[in-house]
């Protein structure tokens, strides 16, 4: 009776478990059975009723046979999570800085559910009492605290006294790989994380795949990835191989236990699953096939590649295969960028050049047929005015009505012919889209555009463009003499548009510099009228340029004084910049666009938006005509690097960028210099037609031969110190200088003699009373206009001392500015430059009336220009790549990943070469069209738009660079984080470098922005390594780059390495809840720098 009383509670017990190992919420079975710490207990009292039946072992048989249970040991599973979960929610705000989800990850460490073979055994080799020699969450609390606290003074293998390991009392459970139980009557939760049981008894060797650690008498799971079997005793050391540690002297029974210690790996990989080998238990451990590679503490083995590398036993794939192989293809791909990157637009300017060379052919033809018409037409003209001559004098000899009848029907008819043929030339004329005769589509005034459709067609049109410009120059052709009364002739045939007229006219203007208060120009009174061009010469330092500066609000850093009046009326000049242009003396053209990209991108930005295409492409197609571009229109300008166009079509391609924009007043600084005479007669007559326009012109002049002086209509001469001494009409100046004694030799070109006298140069013969000095006074007197007392007195001072008053000058010399005042002077010049060209750049009123494109359409245009930039400068690109290519390999082959520390050698080195070559390639971006942006921005074009499009097609390089450098590194240096990792930490890391970039090239020189360039991501990554939880550190982009990197790489260890995580991330100062805010910080950090850089490029104007 008793035996069956003891097999039902066998059974009974059996089922229990079951249901525990199938229940989902283990807490609810723990409520309506014993805890599992008393299976032991059930199964020795069960035993006991066996003894006392007299079958003697038959108790303690059935307590193994039950504990051997697969079922009790997945029970036992579950209850080792519930412990898990337990102190993962004790330990979590400890390590939630190398944790992200610490019951998930703590779980996983320790879910033995696929194998539970370690616990069936050590339940069978602690005869059922295995709960009561496993640790609590209080007791796996305290060795983690530990740990924690002794890592900082390098003790690592000790714990703190407890109740069971003292000063007083230490047992054999005490020991490293020992452990003992608890007693029966003690009731133990599991999930206890306060109160640490004792545990005295049945001191044993701990069981294999569990550690137990040094000072401590209670067993913890090995985690996965581990591999902790029981350790056996070297005889030659006397050491406990492979744990390292020593049994207890003076005890020849205690013998070896199992591990010891679950620590980093830096300080003990002993139960770490060794390379080459991956261990599915914590007591097993299996060789890596072939074709698979098993990394340190791996729990399965992981497939390589495809034609990678894997012999039996590797640790790693060997993927250097593919880095091969991704070389070769970007060499061929670098190769194919560098031999035929310009392929892609020459493919398509030649299709534009068949349809635009296609117009012209049209048009010549057209015209040709015209003047052929023509001829017809006045030779049927010619014979039908004599065939009514001579009828007349036929049928005048008769004297009867009756037969004088049919001489005028004759007439008549001949008359109708002549009409027929009078009226079919005027409908010719009136209407040359009509279908009968020649379809001519020039020469009349009723053509403006194509129409409809044809408005969407490109050789539409370019025919509707070349055949006004072919009817201009017949019209030309008819007028040789590009005068001005000859253009005028030619005006009454022709229809020319007019522009709105603008007269600028001066009272009094003077310059002086804010600081030092130097006078620029002094008293300049005037005016320029439109339809006139004024050449404006002088010798050098009289203020020429300044004075066009002044005229054209350009002068910066100067006090302003007299008046100046726009049309009569006081406003300001910047208010009409849209129609002003300005042609500098410097050739600021883009090297990297044809001749036609050049003039068309200026046309587009400048002209009225509300202009049709078709008259856009007339207007830059006859600048080009006028300018003589059009054997060059498809060449490239050409750098410095690169050769392109000579320097004469350089300069006539630097005027031909205002021209285009159809301006109201024209300005240029010397726009001949370097050109030889037929390229100045040339440029001379286009301006002359700007002129016929209304166009205001004025232009500084050096040495003109005799033919381009007599085609001037005003002469503006100015002496040193910005005097006028002559304002007027070409005519007229040599009859002015006459009457002061100043004549002319022969053969000598009166502006050449001019500047020389007053270079000093010519001794003129001047009238009594007259000198070179007092010509500016002699022509405001000349002119009514007041002469200010400074200006008498100095002439005064001037007649002295040539007189021999040297003690005078001397003394003034004594009395000079000390340096200080100099120095503070200068310094105030150039603060008053600076805000003199914000406030001309700055939006401000428009009285131009001339709708430009907006924002989002100038954008468009910046976008196309700069994209067929960046296809030209494509070789340079894939030199970028080539290095970066380079770099990966080198920092991949030499920084291998260290499990240790997660890779963070190599991805230092990644950060700094990186942001190295990245910040080099940005700087290319605004550095070499520094110069050309200020001529855009001060023509009144979008600095916003112009900024957007450079980053948006930089975008390109930031998207690719990162693919570029990965492509090598990775497959080199084979880290275990995904390849889609790295690439959003090296996208944001590229997207912040280039702001940087941006901020260097604007605000700093050339050669001082790659310095700092090169320099800036070596300080900053050591200060981000050096300085750890530092307000310095936070500040430096290195610092977030670096985290992310190592974060993302440390996420993928997991089980064993868990500890090695946190102590890897606790040395470097990192946290893996900052894997979002790296990135983060890295975008903000580019936003940031991208406004930085705009404000400097709209603020700061170096010169």
């Amino acid at each position: 009776m008793a035996s069956w009383v003891a097999a039902m509670n066998l059974l009974l017990l059996l089922a229990s478990a079951a249901a525990a190992a199938r229940a989902t919420a283990f807490s609810s079975v723990d409520m309506m059975m014993p805890p599992r710490l008393s299976l032991a207990q059930d199964a020795s009292n069960n035993a006991g009723d066996f003894d006392d039946e007299g079958t003697g072992g038959a108790g303690e048989k059935g307590a193994q046979v039950i504990a051997g249970s697969p079922i009790v040991a997945g029970a036992m599973n579950n209850r080792l999570k519930e412990i898990t979960s337990s102190f993962a929610a004790t330990i979590g705000p400890h390590l939630d800085y190398c944790i992200k989800e610490t019951e998930t990850e703590w779980n996983a460490a320790f879910d033995f559910s696929k194998d539970t073979t370690f616990l069936t055994n050590c339940m069978k080799e602690t005869k059922g009492d295995l709960q009561l020699r496993i640790c609590t969450a209080a007791e796996m609390k305290f060795y983690f605290d530990s740990l924690l606290d002794g890592g900082d003074n390098g003790e690592t293998n000790y714990v703190k006294p407890n109740i069971n390991c003292n000063r007083s009392s230490w047992i054999d459970g005490c020991e490293p790989g020992w452990a003992c139980r608890a007693g029966e009557d003690q009731k133990i939760d599991l999930q206890n994380a306060k109160v640490i049981p004792y545990r005295p008894l049945k001191c044993q060797s701990c069981c294999p795949g569990f550690f137990c650690p040094h000072g401590l008498t209670c067993m913890i799971p090995c985690p996965l990835g581990a591999y902790c079997p029981r350790s056996s005793l070297n005889i030659s050391t006397g050491i406990c191989d492979p744990y390292n540690y020593q049994p207890p002297p003076g005890n020849p029974n205690h013998t070896c236990g199992a591990a010891d210690l679950w620590a980093d790996v830096v300080t003990t990989d002993d139960i770490f699953c060794p390379p080459g080998f991956y261990c599915p238990s914590t007591i097993q451990k299996l060789p890596c096939s072939s074709g698979f590679y098993c990394r340190k503490g791996s729990t399965t083995q992981t497939r390589c590649y495809k034609k990678s590398s894997c012999p039996p036993n590797s640790s790693t794939q060997d993927i250097t295969i593919f880095g091969g192989l991704l070389v070769v293809a970007s060499c061929l791909v670098l190769l194919i960028i560098y031999n035929f990157s310009g392929q892609i637009l020459t493919n398509r300017e030649k299709r534009q050049a068949k349809s635009r060379e296609a117009a012209a052919r049209h048009a010549r033809e057209t015209v040709q047929a015209r003047e052929r018409w023509k001829l017809a037409k006045d030779v049927a003209k010619k014979a039908g005015v004599g065939l009514q001559s001579q009828l007349s004098r036929t049928f005048s000899r008769n004297r009867k009505d009756g037969q004088a009848q049919p001489g005028p029907s004759k007439v008549g008819d001949a008359g109708g012919k002549k009409n027929n043929l009078t009226d079919m030339i005027r409908s010719l004329d009136e209407n040359p889209d009509n279908d009968e005769g020649f379809n001519v589509e020039v020469g009349d005034k009723n053509l403006k555009k194509p129409r409809g459709k044809q408005m969407h067609t490109r050789s539409q049109i370019f025919k509707y463009a070349y055949g006004q410009i072919e009817k201009e120059k017949a019209m030309q052709q008819e007028n040789h003499n590009m005068t001005f009364s000859g253009v005028i002739s030619m005006a009454k045939d022709h229809d020319v548009s007019t522009r709105p007229a603008i007269e600028i006219a001066f009272k009094d203007l003077t310059l002086t510099l804010k600081g030092s208060k130097k006078k620029l120009l002094r008293s300049v009174t005037g005016k320029l009228s439109p339809g006139r061009v004024a050449a404006v010469m002088g010798p050098s330092g009289a203020g020429k340029t300044t004075f066009l500066s002044a005229i054209a609000g350009k002068a910066t850093g100067c006090e302003t004084s007299g008046l100046v009046l726009i049309n009569g009326k006081i406003e300001p000049i910047r208010g009409y910049k849209r129609i002003i242009g300005f042609v500098p003396q410097d050739d600021i053209v883009h090297g990297n666009l044809t001749v036609e990209e050049n003039l068309w991108f200026n046309a587009r930005c400048r002209l009225s938006a509300d202009m049709s295409k078709a008259d856009k492409v007339l207007v830059v197609e006859r600048v080009i005509e006028s300018l003589g571009l059009q054997p060059v229109r498809d060449s490239l300008v050409g750098t410095v690097e690169q050769r392109g166009i000579s320097g004469g079509q350089r300069k006539r391609v630097n005027v031909g960028l205002e021209m285009v924009m159809e301006p109201s007043v024209l300005i240029l600084d010397e726009p001949t210099s370097g050109l030889d005479s037929a390229s100045s007669l040339l440029l001379l007559r286009a301006l002359r037609r700007e002129a016929l326009e209304g166009v205001n012109i004025s232009m500084v002049v050096h040495q003109p031969s005799y033919t381009l002086y007599r085609m001037f209509d005003d002469l503006i001469l100015l002496a040193k110190g910005g005097m006028t001494v002559y304002h007027g009409p070409v005519k007229k100046v040599e009859e002015y200088f006459a009457g002061l004694g100043i004549v002319v030799p022969e053969r000598v070109n009166p502006p050449d003699y001019y500047i020389d006298i007053l270079e000093g140069i010519v001794k003129p013969n001047l009238n009594p009373g007259v000198s070179v000095k007092d010509l500016p006074i002699r022509w405001m007197v000349h002119n009514g206009y007041d002469v200010p007392r400074d200006m008498l007195q100095s002439s005064s001072d001037s007649e002295t001392s040539s007189r021999g008053g040297t003690d005078h000058a001397s003394s003034h010399n004594d009395a000079g500015p000390s340096i200080f005042s100099v120095l503070w002077g200068n310094f105030k010049d150039i603060l008053g430059q600076k805000k003199d060209e914000y406030d001309y750049n700055k939006t401000s009123e428009d009285l131009s009336n001339r709708n430009t494109p907006g924002i989002l359409r100038q954008y468009r245009y910046f976008l196309g220009r700069c994209g067929k930039q960046r296809l030209r400068e494509a070789r340079i690109q894939g030199v970028d790549y080539l290095i970066l290519c380079l770099a990966g390999i080198c920092l991949g082959t030499l920084a291998k990943v260290s499990d240790e520390t997660f890779g963070a050698l190599g991805y230092t080195y990644t950060v700094i070469a990186v942001s190295l070559l990245c910040k080099i390639g940005a700087l290319r971006s605004f550095t070499l069209d520094r110069i050309n942006y200020w001529r855009e921005r001060a023509s009144g074009m979008s600095s916003l738009a112009y900024f957007l499009s450079k980053d948006t097609i930089d975008h390109f390089n930031t998207i690719v660079k990162p693919i570029v450098y990965l492509s090598m590194f990775y497959f080199f240096n084979n880290p275990r984080s995904s390849i889609w990792e790295n690439y959003v930490v090296l996208l944001a890391l590229v997207y912040c470098v280039t702001g940087i970039g941006y901020t260097f090239a604007i605000f700093f020189q050339p050669s001082s922005a790659q310095l700092w360039s090169a320099l800036l991501p070596v300080v900053l990554t050591l200060i981000a390594t050096q300085q750890k939880n530092n307000i310095f550190a936070d500040l430096c982009y290195t610092k977030w780059a670096l985290e992310a990197f190592v974060i993302a790489n440390a996420q993928n260890y997991s089980g064993v390495w868990l500890i090695t995580r946190c102590g890897s991330l606790v040395r470097s100062g990192y946290s893996i809840q900052h894997e979002v805010l790296c990135i983060v910080v890295l975008i903000a950090n580019g936003v940031v720098f991208r406004c930085v850089a705009f404000f400097c490029m709209v603020t700061f104007q170096k010169h």
